[in-house]
């Protein structure tokens, strides 16, 4: 029986970086669609839950995918809404990529390391890789900082957070070198630069000086780095006395991740892969 992926999103092309994946991940047959709506989600998952019964059911699963996060989620909750009793099918969601980066991000800063009471700092930490790294920090133990450039705008994700993913984190505003410095002087030990391509969000100097920092993760690979004074290679590099990681060697691990949990949804019928159970994935992994 052949493994066949049903690729959703909202976007009205479906990604082929996506559909390579899932090839390349084992899948024997990708049927993408773009452009979905709320109102065609239940006939899309009746296609799949109907068709195939019993073990069979285990051989078909379905990708969320596209750009548009807040969407693609709504898509999720419209998809597992539609499920019942034992007629569904396993499901990964990774709109834009958000999973399988934060998994990476953080298996990267955390793999053979402490971090229990470690300060962590979220730069750009209101977007979907931002919010699930900065998760998954407090779950491995850290105090976690999420900063932007509106301390409303960090308010408000700090907020929906707590009451919806059951996490605390406290918000800051980053505007400029002194906002950077002056948070940095809180004790800072590890920074996660989640910024948009080519924005620049932390210069050498800051971290340079920085005694309490030791590692500098940042997943912009577009010039100029979120980071100054680091290398999209950097995969562990000692730099001004910190451990760097660059966003080609995140990146490398992000496809690694992604691989495996197309990979797993294959195993059973019953499997959601968000970003927690993608990360227990990354963990397995040598990073």
């Amino acid at each position: 029986m052949k493994k066949i992926l049903i690729h959703l999103e909202s976007d009205s092309k479906a990604s082929i970086f996506d559909q390579i994946t899932a090839y390349d991940a084992g899948a024997d047959q990708v049927l993408a669609y773009g452009g979905v709506q709320l109102e065609e989600v239940a006939n899309l998952v009746y296609g799949a839950i109907f068709t195939r019964g019993g073990e069979g059911l285990r051989n078909t699963a379905v990708f969320i995918g596209g750009t548009q996060v807040p969407a693609a989620e709504k898509l999720m909750r419209k998809l597992l809404d539609t499920f019942f009793a034992d007629f569904r099918v396993s499901v990964m969601f990774d709109a834009n990529g958000c999973n399988t980066t934060a998994a990476a991000l953080v298996n990267k800063i955390a793999q053979g390391r402490e971090l229990k009471a470690k300060k962590a700092l979220v730069l750009a930490g209101t977007g979907p890789v931002g919010i699930r790294a900065a998760t998954l920090l407090v779950q491995e133990g850290c105090e976690v900082f999420l900063s932007s450039r509106q301390l409303a705008r960090a308010q408000e994700v700090c907020k929906h957070m707590e009451e919806n993913i059951g996490v605390k984190v406290k918000p800051v505003e980053v505007v400029n070198p002194e906002d950077v410095d002056k948070t940095l002087a809180q004790g800072i030990n590890i920074i996660a630069s989640c910024g948009a391509p080519g924005v620049r969000l932390l210069e050498q100097a800051a971290w340079a000086s920085a005694r309490s920092l030791e590692i500098i993760a940042d997943i912009n690979a577009v010039e100029p780095l979120g980071v100054e004074g680091m290398k999209v290679t950097d995969n562990g590099k000692e730099r001004e006395g910190k451990i760097l990681y660059g966003a080609i060697a995140i990146g490398n691990l992000k496809m690694k991740v992604h691989r495996a949990a197309v990979q797993a949804l294959f195993e059973r019928n019953d499997q959601v892969l968000d970003f927690a159970s993608i990360y227990a994935l990354a963990k397995k992994m040598e990073a």
